[in-house]
């Protein structure tokens, strides 16, 4: 097992140190060679030949002046294409008197890289006076870099004279735009086959996601180039096969970066963030060098582990590299902090930042939003505007989700009717669930169903879920069943619809409809989600579930939990026994709500944290409205800073305030 976990509800993360007393402590990072992390290796590019060399031109007695002259023209013409200054290499080429094909080719392969420029570039080729087969196969790939299938098959089929190249740039074209049939009966019919062309086709396979052909094609391929091993695995970790794709890379005889970037995110995406952290840490021993791929990865990890210290030595890891100012570095370490509940941290590297993208002022604008300071993220965004910035769709999910937690009922239909009208951007079910949360939370839940009612898509699962979630806040019964009926009919394995329903009867003291609905979930084999909260306390995370008997220092805790009990009473803390979902008697009650996962955590954040650090608990569904109150109690009696983040915002208490202003 790659998760380490032991019988008192810890997970170790010390295995997981990046910097330890060993060889690795004060290793340079300065020198790693890092793959760019936006090319997919899984895919052979359309050019099938580098630019051409342009001291290829053979040199005769007679002519070696004028040749070196030629030689030297197309090294200069080749440097400005490859810095991506065209201009100047077409400069250079119109000041040429003497021009071989390697020049043409040379200026052609330019063309051909750039999008929107395949009018020019057929306009070149024509003009080349011997076009030789890297001329064909440039324009062949000129096609297919701007998506123009069915142009470059007839320039395929016209092609005087073809390579192993020039098939396997059309299948290639055909299986990156899906087109797997007409792939495969090119592939049948090529002459000669080499591991490129099994490439394109196990590839194509994966990602047109007939994992069954692919993998037949990779058994019966002649040589397995790490490409075809990396495809599979990538297509088994999208499927969630996950003991599939770990067979094939212990088995695979060499690995590069991209073969490990593919199992740590395939780990992460299938919330084994664990074993992708070791496995990150495996890679680095091994001497690989993470790129920005493979540390957005494990800053994702550490964002669903919330494992703050980890992350920061992540960072460490980052400063010393040369990704430190890679944008997508920069941004996924951003986002890190923010999920894992410091905002500071990430307001400051956001501001020393040299640049950013769109990604980069989303992920802080809804670092605002999850910690409810919607006033921050809204200032932001109109920074991001005025410094030129064009929002996209997910900038106004966080602009939203701002408005939702901070109560801008009106200010969020504003936003939400502009963002067609005056940005162009095209209402996606994200935006419309972020209105419904935005109405339901404030009482408005005619005018949310109302406008579920007038979506112009079918309303999908999660609408109907945070519709049902408003409905147990403002205890409306009948509309909580509308919402549960509908949310059940769209997904009738959701245990959250069960829970939701149940939660509303359990709320209005109808135990009747409270054991109907959970024979319902028995008879259906739904199983709810056990709620458990954790907390990181020296590198170990501690996990906590609802009347936790596992912990070694359950007895600590209680005693702790006790004394807390003692004082919140004392300075009016009442149980609210709403959320004590049980029919039993009122003193039982009393005891299951102090035994929450939450207040577990606390409690033993507040025996082992040392003064003056932020308590940082995180659970994995909605924070308990029990726990809530009786957090701001704890937070003035302790005189500690305590965030929690459950599975909609955090909530930062302090003297016996809480950040949401008790609107969540």
């Amino acid at each position: 097992m790659l998760c380490l976990r032991n019988p008192g509800n810890q997970r170790s993360l010390h295995f997981l140190a990046i910097f330890s007393q060993s060889k690795h402590q004060n290793r340079s990072l300065s020198f790693f060679a890092i793959q760019n992390p936006y090319v997919n290796p899984n895919r052979e590019p359309f050019l099938p030949h580098p630019l051409p060399k342009p001291d290829s031109i053979p040199s005769t007695p007679f002519g070696q002046q004028k040749s070196c002259n030629v030689i030297s023209s197309n090294r200069v013409i080749t440097n400005h294409i490859r810095s991506g200054d065209l201009n100047s290499a077409l400069r250079v080429f119109e000041s040429m008197t003497v021009k071989t094909t390697v020049t043409w080719n040379s200026m052609l392969a330019g063309y051909s890289n750039r999008r929107g420029k395949i009018k020019v570039a057929r306009q070149l080729f024509d003009r080349i006076p011997e076009p030789d087969i890297f001329s064909y196969n440039i324009m062949l790939a000129c096609y297919l870099h701007n998506a123009d299938v069915e142009s470059a098959r007839l320039f395929f089929d016209q092609m005087p004279v073809k390579d192993t190249a020039s098939w396997n740039t059309m299948i290639s074209g055909f299986s990156q735009n899906g087109m797997m049939d007409q792939a495969r009966k090119l592939f049948l019919v090529m002459p000669v086959r080499n591991s490129v062309s099994w490439n394109a086709m196990i590839s194509g396979y994966v990602e047109s996601g007939d994992l069954d052909l692919a993998k037949q094609l990779f058994e019966v391929a002649p040589v397995r180039s790490v490409v075809a091993w990396t495809a599979m695995i990538t297509g088994f970790m999208k499927f969630g096969k996950i003991e599939l794709a770990e067979k094939y890379f212990e088995e695979m005889p060499m690995k590069n970066l991209v073969t490990w970037n593919a199992m740590i995110a395939g780990y992460i995406e299938n919330c084994q963030a664990e074993n992708g952290l070791k496995l990150f840490k495996r890679m680095v021993e091994s001497g690989f060098r993470p790129n920005p791929s493979s540390l957005s990865s494990v800053l994702l990890g550490c964002s669903n582990l919330s494992a703050l210290k980890l992350g920061k030595q992540v960072h460490q890891l980052i400063c010393k590299s040369p990704v430190s100012s890679n944008i997508t570095a920069g941004t996924s370490l951003l986002s890190m902090y923010c999920k894992c509940g410091d905002l500071e941290d990430a307001w400051k590297l956001f501001l020393v930042m040299p640049q950013k993208d769109v990604v980069t002022w989303n992920a802080m604008i809804s670092g605002y939003a999850q910690h409810g300071a919607g006033e921050k993220a809204l200032y932001l965004f109109d920074k991001m505007r005025d410094e030129g910035m064009k929002p996209d769709w997910i900038t106004f999910v966080a602009v939203l989700s701002a408005c939702n937690h901070a109560g801008f009922v009106d200010l969020g239909i504003e936003y939400f009717n502009s963002m067609v009208r005056d940005y162009g951007v095209e209402a996606k079910p994200d935006h419309y669930t972020c209105v419904v949360d935005l109405l339901g939370r404030a009482g408005k839940l005619v005018e949310a169903v109302d406008l579920i009612k007038k979506m112009p898509f079918k309303p999908h699962s999660a609408i109907f879920g945070t519709l049902l979630g408003a409905c147990r806040i403002h205890k409306n019964l009948e509309l909580a069943e509308f919402a549960a009926k509908n949310l059940l009919n769209l997904d009738p394995e959701s245990a959250a619809g069960y829970v939701q329903l149940a939660n509303v009867y359990a709320a209005m003291n109808r135990w009747d409809h409270v054991a109907m609905v959970r024979r319902s979930m028995k008879d259906n084999k739904v199983i709810k989600t056990p709620g458990y909260s954790w907390i990181e306390v020296k590198s170990v995370v501690h996990e906590f579930r609802s009347g936790d008997r596992i912990h070694p220092e359950l007895a600590f805790i209680h005693e702790k939990l006790n004394e807390l009990e003692r004082k919140m009473r004392l300075a009016g803390y009442v149980p609210d026994l709403e959320y004590a979902l049980h029919d039993v008697g009122e003193e039982q009650k009393k005891q299951i709500l102090l035994r929450h996962s939450e207040k577990l955590a606390i409690a033993y954040g507040l025996i082992r944290m040392p003064l003056g650090t932020p308590i940082r608990v995180f659970k994995n569904l909605r924070v308990c409205g029990d726990c809530h109150s009786a957090t701001k109690y704890i937070s003035a009696i302790e005189g500690r800073v305590i965030i929690v983040r459950d599975t909609t915002r955090f909530h930062h208490f302090r003297q016996g305030e809480c950040s949401c202003g008790d609107y969540w």
